[in-house]
């Protein structure tokens, strides 16, 4: 099998890579062969890369400054995702893309499901919110996978930035009343690569029998309080010198930021479950092994 995957630089892509190449042979186009800003371009890319799958977790994730940068977000989130499952359906070549709990307003009390109602309270949310639209017109055999609160051991992240201020700080101001599921983009890609894998032949009829949309995350809730906390006693608990002394928590009125964000992004997980088998671990059990990864690179950057 012929894979094209993008975004191999960031998070979930470079933690899909090694598991794809497993058992296909994966293509990993630099942004100047495949650049999702010039959606234009994108369906002569594809005619030459020929793949026999698609996987798309690129993206624009620059929340607050998307709130500026409207038409590039939706270009990146939206209209590139189209070009990509336009020649996805013509072809009848299987698309596996990501998007995010920002779809949802936030408002509703229990996990959000599949077939929720969206309600975007965000630019970046309603550009991923357009691009899961136009997969889904463009009738080609698809799966989106809706995560949340993803990080990873490298990369931009709440983890690391977490990690940064508890070693300069004595202070931590934390935002407590928006709950969700912390994931780690390894979770993502042990449950797609599982899912690619096990059903290879099959994909187009699975995605069809999944309605094309997924809830992916770690199994489980905290706030961004209960998370850093977490980040903390790990990280003191594997021998890091920290300078954080209290962690205060505090409402989201108190953090302003340019985007808003939603007070619940639980996900609801039982499709993942029922329809693909496949079960994700709890967010303390990843936090664990991803905090070993990191302090590893810590320590390998610091020469120990």
């Amino acid at each position: 099998m012929r894979i094209l995957l993008t975004g191999t630089n960031g998070q979930v892509g470079g933690a899909l890579r090694p598991l794809l190449e497993k058992g296909g042979t994966v293509v990993a186009p630099l942004r100047t062969e495949f650049d999702l800003s010039k959606p234009e371009t994108l369906g002569m890319a594809l005619d030459a890369f020929e793949p026999d799958l698609i996987v798309n977790p690129a993206a624009y994730t620059a929340v607050d400054r998307a709130e500026d940068e409207r038409e590039l977000a939706f270009r990146i989130n939206a209209e590139a995702p189209a070009a990509i499952a336009a020649w996805a359906a013509r072809h009848r070549v299987p698309l596996v893309h990501f998007s995010t709990d920002y779809v949802f307003d936030g408002t509703d009390d229990g996990p959000w499901r599949e077939d929720s109602r969206t309600g975007p309270l965000s630019v970046y949310g309603a550009s991923k919110l357009a691009g899961d639209l136009a997969i889904r017109a463009a009738g080609g055999p698809h799966l989106i996978a809706r995560t949340s609160w993803v990080y990873a051991a490298s990369g931009a992240n709440f983890l690391r930035t977490i990690a940064r201020l508890a070693g300069e700080r004595a202070d931590l101001r934390i935002v407590a009343d928006q709950v969700g599921a912390p994931t780690t983009a390894s979770a993502i890609a042990d449950a797609v690569a599982g899912i690619v894998w096990s059903n290879a032949p099959n994909l187009e009829w699975l995605f069809a029998r999944s309605d094309g949309v997924i809830n992916l995350a770690c199994a489980g809730e905290t706030s961004w309080y209960g998370f850093a906390r977490a980040v903390v006693a790990g990280l003191k608990a594997r021998g890091m010198k920290l300078a954080v002394k209290t962690i205060t928590p505090i409402a989201t009125a108190d953090f302003p930021t340019k985007a808003r964000r939603p007070g619940n992004s639980r996900l609801d997980l039982s499709r993942l479950r029922d329809r693909f088998g496949v079960t994700t671990p709890a967010w303390q059990d990843a936090l664990s092994a991803e905090l070993d990864h990191f302090v590893a690179l810590q320590r390998g950057q610091a020469g120990y």
